[in-house]
């Protein structure tokens, strides 16, 4: 079985970003690939603005009222 997952070094061991639903103890063979670093100074917001998303402009004041007629759809 081969599985992918992301992990971060905390200076002292990896750990997961998700899950990996093993049982304790489950002896596991580990290949290390560096990932590609982010941009320096990027943020969630600076990768939310790059989707440069669309919506009504009183959507932060009605969230709720937008929510519920998507639901009734």
């Amino acid at each position: 079985m081969s599985h992918t997952f992301e992990a971060v070094f905390d200076g002292e061991v990896l750990r997961p970003t998700a899950p990996l639903h093993l049982l304790p103890n489950t002896r596991v063979t580990l290949t290390l690939e560096k990932s590609p670093e982010a941009k320096p100074g990027a943020s969630f917001l600076d990768a939310v603005l790059e989707l440069k998303l669309e919506g009504p402009s009183d959507w932060s004041e009605n969230v709720d009222r937008y929510l519920n007629e998507e639901r009734l759809r």
